[in-house]
């Protein structure tokens, strides 16, 4: 493999359908043939770094147990989509604060649990769910209470980027200047570092959101976020990926995706919980049965 690409190579319509069939079945990512120059593109730069002269042979080194191991996550950091902002899609922000939490934090006051959970799937850079964590503390919904966010994302690269926690200015385009100076500290130049008040409440884990294993770790959940994800996967990934929040999720719990996103089609178990131009999935409230000696 000490051959360089040949710059006449390209990806075949037969080798982008084994990748394709690959990244479907084990990431639910739907890659229609529209996307074959984007594969093409993003590939090659693996190719080069693995010195390897086609896509063919790319392709046989990807799909067998050993270039599977060693290759897998590469391949992944390189096909998926990771574009994010601080405070993106206001009006989902506001259900979560509007209505979602009070709702949420009014039934943990009344059942002593004083606990928040939050899931931020496909967190990307980790712009969403320090954002959480920022709306949680604007509101004052920390204090006395035990709150946890999750940012899940199978690319390892964003992953390790939101972990350091450090953001360009392009990054605060939605966001008011004045919880930039609040809550980040300019590192250097144009680069902002989110304070430890903040990362306190959030971390990080690398989840692939259809491995049946990783998922078992975790349950319970308050809010599930995960806005504009699912519109990469096709309609049987969709319904087994919203299954899997609706288990997840913990008794009147709420689900937020993005604001072209629906469950129209997919599951009729969450309740529809209708506001002034928009929405909320809500998984409705779970009644403990009646032991049979309650009922004498």
């Amino acid at each position: 493999m000490n051959q360089a690409l040949d710059q006449g190579s390209r990806l075949s319509f037969k080798d982008f359908e084994r990748l394709s069939r690959f990244i479907h079945t084990n990431f639910g990512i739907k890659l229609p043939r529209s996307k074959h120059t984007m594969l093409q593109s993003r590939l090659s730069k693996r190719l080069r770094v693995l010195g390897m002269h086609d896509f063919s042979q790319y392709c046989d080194y990807v799909l067998c147990p050993e270039g599977m191991e060693a290759e897998l996550v590469h391949m992944v950091d390189v096909v998926t989509t990771n574009k994010t902002e601080f405070f993106r899609e206001r009006a989902s922000l506001d259900r979560f604060v509007g209505l979602a939490l009070p709702s949420l934090l009014r039934e943990g006051k009344v059942g002593g649990t004083n606990r928040l959970r939050v899931w931020s799937a496909g967190c990307s850079t980790g712009e969403e769910p320090y954002t959480i964590a920022m709306l949680l503390m604007e509101k004052g919904f920390c204090d006395g209470w035990d709150v946890e966010i999750i940012g899940s994302d199978i690319n390892q690269k964003v992953l390790s980027s939101a972990r350091r926690g450090v953001y360009k200015r392009s990054s605060f385009r939605c966001t008011e200047e004045a919880l930039v100076s609040k809550y980040f500290e300019e590192e250097s130049p144009g680069s902002f570092k989110i304070s430890d008040g903040v990362k306190k409440y959030v971390s990080f884990s690398y989840l692939n959101l259809f491995d049946p294993y990783k998922l078992s770790f975790l349950k319970d959940f308050d809010v599930i976020f995960c806005r504009n994800v699912i519109i990469y996967f096709d309609q049987a990934s969709r319904k087994k990926l919203v299954e899997t929040f609706y288990a997840k999720l913990a008794s009147s719990g709420y689900l937020l995706l993005g604001h072209s996103e629906s469950l129209l089609n997919l599951t009729t178990s969450f309740r529809l919980v209708h506001l002034k131009n928009d929405m909320v999935y809500q998984k409705p409230a779970i009644v403990p049965a009646a032991s049979p000696a309650a009922g004498k």
